[in-house]
């Protein structure tokens, strides 16, 4: 393995984050105090600081090219409300400790092979770096700021896609399988069996239109459709609608970025919170899935006899990687693209989109698999067992080398603001 393997990922992750940068001035780097953002600026300092403390201090004992690192940068020790008002470096200074950062995760490669342990936090840093790369577009989102530059909009229509498919029961083995060949998060160890009772999942994501027509019922309205929690939501937040959404003269509108447009109707419905998904569900006579469910439709292989078969793909539609035919993937579109778009990418039992357009809310909540223990980045997963839900399946705005059908997300159940639709089952 050259360096090059390792440093050309870190090298593309580092170039998304400066194109989402891109268009922001002094104000828009720092941005309202919200609970569910962090000031940009801080944000990017954040990632060179994350690249510098698993790998050149962690890996090689070197002392921090800022004294103030720690101090400034450490999500673990640096609470969430004070960040914007750190004495933060100029966005120039920011940047130079970012090159001066990946220069170093350069020169320490060059000319050797890496060891495993050094491939790994290289893989996990550059990975931490596409996470922060979709965190930023959400937060985009969520502040009305201009669309990123670095792609076009969505494609022509494709139209809806109705319709439930059959899953056969069995056992799956869910989670990652020792000595895969991709990089493994820790909260997907290990593959373990689940027995899965036969059951009918939608071939797609809801739909602007179908969620419309909850709205349109009275849903936000009608206490039958949501539980305790549910409610208690409804009534802090004063939701009548998704977010971003409003009516216009011709029917409803939905923020994009800055401007408003006509709701496409084919288009999965994105930006509603697991709430406000099972809610749809109470109303439609449907339910979210089970994660164990999920990754049985995206990935089992069908038996001859229609059950379960004894293997997995690591992608709905095979080994192959991700490409545009397959999954909307990598922010291609800057957006999301109707649930009867990538035909190329449905599973084994003619789902589509499991992979991209939209997360997907699952009914599970977010509980570590029999055996857990923490990888080198303790805080990734741990401290959000037991209080968040898990989506499946990623996003628009998702780097297609994060995520496979294994991979877990997991949001708290009132996120809005994340790129997340889901997909039904059949009572």
């Amino acid at each position: 393995m050259q360096d090059t393997d390792l440093m050309a990922p870190l090298r593309d992750a580092r170039a998304r984050t400066l194109a989402l940068l891109d268009g922001l001035d002094g104000e828009a780097l720092m941005g309202p105090r919200l609970s569910i953002v962090n000031p940009l600026l801080w944000e990017i300092g954040h990632l060179a600081w994350f690249h510098e403390h698993f790998v050149l201090r962690g890996l090689d004992g070197r002392p921090p090219l800022r004294a103030d690192a720690d101090s400034l940068y450490d999500s673990a020790a640096v609470p969430h409300a004070t960040r914007w008002d750190l004495p933060l470096p100029t966005l120039d200074g920011t940047l130079a400790y970012m090159e001066q950062v990946q220069d170093a995760l350069a020169a320490r490669l060059a000319g050797r092979e890496p060891t495993p342990d050094e491939a790994y936090l290289y893989r996990l840093t550059g990975l931490h770096e596409d996470m922060h790369a979709e965190a930023f577009t959400y937060t985009r989102q969520t502040l009305g700021q201009p669309r990123p530059r670095f792609a076009p909009p969505s494609p022509d229509e494709a139209g809806p896609l109705p319709g439930d498919v059959a899953v056969g029961g069995g056992i799956l083995r869910l989670g990652a399988e020792r000595g895969a060949a991709r990089f493994v998060f820790d909260n997907e160890k290990w593959a373990h069996p689940v027995e899965i009772a036969p059951f009918r999942i939608a071939r797609a994501p809801v739909t602007n239109a179908e969620f419309a027509a909850f709205v349109e019922d009275g849903g936000y309205r009608d206490p039958r459709h949501w539980d305790a929690d549910g409610r208690s939501w409804l009534t802090e937040s004063g939701a009548t609608h998704p977010a971003y959404w409003r009516p216009g003269s011709a029917g409803w509108e939905v923020r994009v970025f800055e401007n408003h447009e006509p709701l496409k109707p084919h288009r999965p419905v994105i930006h509603v919170n697991w709430h406000e998904a099972r809610a749809w569900c109470r109303w439609a006579g449907r339910r979210l899935p089970s994660e164990a469910e999920w990754e049985a439709a995206a990935l089992a292989e069908r038996a001859s006899d229609g059950s379960l078969g004894g293997t997995k793909r690591t992608y709905p539609w095979g080994e192959a990687a991700p490409d545009t035919s397959r999954a909307n993937l990598d922010g291609a579109w800057l957006g999301t693209v109707d649930v009867a778009a990538c035909p190329d990418g449905d599973s084994p039992w003619g789902c589509r989109q499991m992979m991209g357009n939209v997360w997907e809310w699952t009914e599970s909540a977010f509980l570590p698999f029999p055996g857990f223990a923490p990888d080198a980045y303790r805080e990734y997963s741990e401290p959000s067992f037991g209080t968040r839900k898990v989506l499946r399946g990623g996003a628009w705005a998702t780097r297609a080398r994060m995520v496979t059908g294994m991979y877990r997300n997991f949001f708290g159940p009132d996120r809005r603001d994340v790129f997340a639709g889901f997909r039904t089952v059949a009572l």
